[in-house]
């Protein structure tokens, strides 16, 4: 009887599974439609296909049991990869499928459950998602007989360009790490802050970051850029033409011919156009960004060289004195093979010719002696040696606080010298080049596990008891499932789905509870006007700064779309956001750490020398030029006070808490509207009090208060001075004490010594000093018109050298 009952139970099964082997086995489309699935299972066979066949899409191993859906050229002899969702987060080869929602949202499932990325539309229907001849997968939708597109893989690239896809300011190539590991590598093409297009390396050490394309050395007009452009566009063309709007412009070899073509930032850091070549079924370089590859930055890593050999491609060495960190992996550099510590009585100099480190000078002493650059390299503990060189007619010193894009060529005219121990010296001499290694450009494949086995579990046991339970109860469970599915995808907000530019920059949603992990039951370590500051370590070992906001009213799709506007906002001299949690009446923010705190935190101490002020004065004001008037999005601070300008280990300023006040679109500035005076008392400009319209100058006012507390240390309220007999009264406002120092003193000099911060014991640049204040009083002025822009302020700041206010 019991055979019975499971043999009839089969029957009713069997549409089922005819429905679902028709589904596997029918003929490739372009096309998925709503309710639909691309299975993990079926790799080679459940994909897309565009019309023309050049182009498909579906998942591809990346590793052992570890796949990422992508879309990838048909006709290459190998793969050839121009577009991944899932690069840094492939998914389990067991279960998982990417799916196109009954809502219209297309979601990436792990093992069939957990969420690894989606495209984040909703309710939509009439959706289809496919595959262009062009390459560029597309999520549309259909109203009044009209197509609307939703989403495309072209608005998100990896590492390539194709044909008719345009590369703007919200996007940016970033390389792979090898050649078998497709996760996000070292090197990014980029637009940077001044409209130019550029190659940027950063490596394990947050802290080593450079550009090194086109010449960082020169300027932007001295390589053929213009600064002058506002649309921070860049194509493509089939026949082989590449242009920007920074005037970028160039030719492949073949140019002329309608070819298959790509443009792609490679794992070595080099930006080549290569051109598919039909016969051979091979790709050729058409053109590169750099014909010289030692000049490409980190390729050798720290402590160590590159040299060139056009039969031997580049090679690597270390220095005198250091060992291979990581072997064969060179991206590790170097280290010493003797620990020793840096002095003045122990240490000497190795000189080695034709060569150079790029960057990180600790200073530069033009016109020196060898034996004085010494002495200066000595002085400093941190020194690791210096470059000295013949330019302009003259002896030039710089020396090194790392030693890094180490560069070996006969032609360069220039010497480094390594500090070593005394004690060793004669060996490096007679040593003096570690043996060169060819540099391995084919390492092996990082092999990624995805595995949700769990120990001691028996197959053959599982199988009889899912047989036997499992198809007795099976159409009940199908029913209770699907029930279940739908209420929960109705009731699921699939804004929380994160996109792909997400996944790669590892900003996501937190839970509640994991931030309570991570800062240990939320313990405060500040507060503000904002909301309340903890410090944690997230579960990937980064330290961060979480802030929860005392403004929770906000709706759930206000919050996120703020938060993102937020996110997308990129600079240097801008905290940068890492996640977010909303969870009932919970809003965190999760920022990177800052180890220095704030500037109110180390304005009052010794920390800060003149230099590092006039620094943090010009990182600040970059930071606010770029949300006035460099973003998509035109955001005001409302609050910029040396509570929410950062420190990171290097005393660089970052702005924080931007985008918390109301955001506003481009050209919207004489029609703002604030339900509520914003800011903080003595930063505040007079046009909140006056009822004026609030425009980017209340945050220049703030500005100048700050860049004058920067310089006289004094709060911008009830200023203390000392009077007749030793005591002390108040004086009021700052600014009104710095301008009344300014008309009644005798001499220039004078009222910088009167107004500067003691803490400074006279220990300044007297010309900056007078800039930054002239430039700080123009922006602290009562009527907003004859205040600069921020951009301005920048601009000032920088030429104090050549410009007169």
């Amino acid at each position: 009887m019991k055979i019975n009952m499971n043999f009839d139970i089969l029957l009713l099964l069997l549409p089922l599974l005819f429905q679902a082997l028709i589904v596997y086995s029918s003929t490739p489309t372009d096309i998925l439609s709503q309710g639909s699935s691309l299975s993990v299972k079926r790799a080679t066979t459940n994909v897309l296909v565009s019309q023309n066949g050049i182009f498909s899409a579906g998942f591809i191993p990346v590793g052992e049991n570890a796949f990422s859906f992508a879309v990838w050229f048909t006709i290459s002899s190998d793969p050839t990869i121009v577009w991944m969702a899932n690069r840094d987060q492939p998914v389990n080869g067991r279960d998982s499928k990417i799916s196109l929602t009954k809502t219209g949202n297309l979601v990436l499932l792990d093992a069939g459950r957990v969420t690894i990325w989606s495209t984040g539309t909703s309710n939509m229907s009439a959706v289809k998602l496919q595959l262009e001849d062009t390459g560029n997968l597309v999520l549309r939708t259909t109203n009044l007989g009209k197509s609307f597109t939703l989403w495309e893989s072209f608005k998100f690239p990896t590492n390539t360009l194709l044909p008719k896809q345009t590369l703007t300011v919200d996007t940016k190539l970033v390389s792979s790490k090898s050649q078998t590991n497709y996760s996000s590598g070292y090197y990014e093409l980029f637009w940077d802050d001044d409209n130019v297009l550029r190659l940027h390396f950063y490596g394990l050490d947050p802290q080593i970051s450079s550009v090194y394309w086109p010449p960082p050395w020169q300027g932007p007009f001295e390589n053929g850029r213009t600064t002058y452009n506002n649309s921070k566009t860049a194509a493509l063309s089939s026949t082989g033409v590449f242009s920007s709007s920074d005037d970028l412009s160039f030719l492949a070899t073949d140019y002329g011919v309608e070819l298959h073509r790509r443009l792609t930032l490679d794992s070595d850091g080099n930006l080549r156009l290569y051109s598919f070549d039909m016969n051979t079924r091979t790709w050729i370089v058409t053109w590169q960004a750099l014909p010289e590859p030692c000049k490409i930055h980190g390729t050798c890593g720290p402590n160590s060289f590159c040299s060139y050999d056009h039969r031997f491609d580049r090679r690597c060495s270390c220095l005198p004195g250091f060992k291979m960190k990581k072997y064969p992996n060179w991206f590790y550099g170097c280290e010493p093979e003797v620990k020793w510590n840096n002095s003045k009585e122990t240490d000497g100099f190795v000189r080695i010719a034709n060569a150079e480190f790029y960057g990180y000078d600790r200073d530069y002493f033009p016109n020196q002696t060898l034996n004085k650059c010494e002495e200066i390299c000595l002085s400093f503990p941190e020194c690791k040696g210096f470059q000295f060189k013949y330019e302009d007619s003259i002896y030039k010193c710089f020396p090194k606080a790392r030693l890094l894009n180490g560069l070996r060529m006969s032609g360069f005219e220039g010497d480094i010298y390594i500090r070593v121990p005394k004690a060793n010296i004669s060996v490096y001499h007679e040593k003096p080049i570690v043996k060169e290694i060819e540099l391995n450009c084919h390492p092996k494949q990082v092999i990624l596990m995805r595995a949700y086995k769990k120990p001691h579990e028996n197959a053959t046991l599982k199988v009889l008891v899912c047989v036997s339970i499992g198809l007795a109860g099976v159409e009940f469970v199908c029913v209770i499932v699907v029930m279940c599915f739908l209420q929960l995808s109705r009731n699921r907000n699939d804004s929380k789905m994160h996109g792909y530019m997400l996944a790669a920059t590892r900003f996501r949603e937190f839970t509640y509870n994991e931030l309570r992990k991570a800062t240990r039951g939320f313990r405060e370590i500040g507060s503000g006007a904002g909301g309340t500051v903890f410090k944690g370590v997230l579960s990937d070992g980064r330290v961060a700064e979480i802030k929860r906001l005392r403004e929770a009213h906000q709706g759930e799709a206000e919050f996120l779309a703020e938060v993102r506007t937020i996110w997308r906002l990129n600079h240097m001299n801008l905290i940068e956001m890492w996640g977010y949690c909303i969870e009932g009446k919970h809003r965190l923010l999760v920022y990177e750490y800052m180890k220095h705190g704030s500037l109110a935190d180390n304005l009052r101490s010794n920390a800060l020398d003149w230099e590092k002020r006039f620094s943090i004065a010009l990182g600040t004001s970059k930071g606010l030029a770029y949300l006035h008037e460099e973003c998509l999005e035109w955001v005001m601070h409302c609050d910029v006070k040396p509570q929410n300008i950062l420190l990171d280990s290097d005393y660089q300023a970052k702005v924080a808490d931007f985008g918390l006040s109301k955001l506003q679109k481009r050209g919207e500035s004489h029609s703002s509207s604030f339900s509520r005076i914003r800011g903080t008392r003595g930063y505040m400009a007079p046009d909140w009090v006056y009822n004026l319209p609030i425009t980017s100058k209340v945050d220049v006012y703030s500005y100048g208060i700050v860049a004058l507390e920067l310089v006289t240390g004094r709060k911008p309220t009830s200023v203390q001075i000392v009077i007749d007999g030793g005591g002390t009264t108040e004086h009021g406002r700052l600014v009104t004490w710095v301008r009344e120092k300014m008309n009644g003193a005798s001499t220039t000099e004078a009222w910088m010594e009167e107004i500067a911060d003691p803490i400074l014991e006279g220990k300044f640049d007297r010309a900056k000093m007078e800039l930054l204040v002239k430039v700080a009083l123009q922006c602290v002025e009562e009527d907003k018109k004859t205040r600069p822009a921020m951009r301005q302020v920048v601009e000032m700041i920088q030429c104090h050298d050549e410009c007169s206010i």
